[in-house]
């Protein structure tokens, strides 16, 4: 198969959101959201990313806080997304024919949508208990861009994130990851975009949950040769970053490496 010949793609404006996040409560949290984007975003942006179960912190709550799809919350995303024209994405509890989903809804501007049910469910937190898995991968496109999506745990499963055939060039990875495990985070993130030869951008929550877990942000970019672009612990904060896709092209053909990367299929 005859490798794609590179075209001049525009530069990606992102914006992070590392929000503090009120537990279990949807209403006040979208309310909350909505405000410190009004405020926050000041630029033009191409994407709004929010963390892992935005609406309501990671809850195993799933029957009390699941939503329809296009309910209250798609809602909201829907009119953000519209609001400062860009795509807003991050993930929910979402419920569909019986089975409930962590979903990450992928919200463009004129309210076309597409989702990523995680994968890899956190089995020391029950959320395999709690939900059901998801089985097939999602790339999206924005800008000429090629973005995979992920969730938290799927992290720590780079068999699953690899990067076969350069069909991606950004790794997108929003999370409620702990404080206490925040050095394999800071491990972990910087590998897969060296290993996979793209961007990682992994967006995470602060503050405690209703559990007492506290979560200290430490949402990055790093780069494709495993540089970072943008790194921020501890407080709320949101950022833009721009990336560069010459950069990223000016790396694969320095160390063309992943055209010798293994060939395999995952069979469930």
């Amino acid at each position: 198969m005859e490798k794609p010949v590179y075209t001049q793609i525009e530069n990606l404006k992102i914006t992070i959101f590392q929000a503090y996040l009120f537990w279990e409560n949807i209403e006040k949290n979208l309310q909350n959201l909505g405000l410190r984007l009004s405020s926050g975003v000041r630029e033009k942006t191409d994407l709004i990313i929010l963390p892992e179960m935005f609406n309501s912190g990671f809850s195993m709550n799933s029957k009390g806080l699941a939503e329809e799809m296009g309910g209250f919350t798609m809602q909201w995303m829907q009119k953000i997304a519209h609001q400062y024209n860009c795509v807003v994405t991050g993930s929910l509890i979402i419920k569909e024919n019986g089975n409930y989903y962590n979903r990450l809804i992928w919200m463009d501007q004129n309210g076309d949508y597409q989702y990523y049910d995680k994968r890899h469910l956190f089995g020391m937190g029950d959320e395999d208990k709690n939900f059901s898995a998801g089985k097939d991968k999602l790339i999206v496109e924005l800008k000429g861009w090629k973005i995979r999506l992920a969730i938290c745990y799927d992290l720590r499963f780079p068999v699953w994130l690899r990067n076969i055939d350069e069909e991606y060039d950004i790794l997108l990875l929003i999370a409620s990851w702990p404080d206490k495990r925040s050095s394999h985070w800071r491990a972990l993130i910087p590998a897969r975009a060296i290993e996979n030869q793209s961007y990682v951008i992994g967006v995470n929550r602060v503050g405690h949950d209703g559990n007492q877990v506290y979560h200290g942000g430490h949402s990055m970019v790093i780069d494709p040769y495993g540089s970072t672009v943008y790194y921020k612990p501890e407080d709320e904060d949101m950022y833009t970053v721009t990336i560069n896709y010459e950069e990223l092209v000016k790396i694969r053909r320095q160390f063309p490496f992943l055209k010798d990367a293994d060939k395999f299929n995952i069979i469930d």
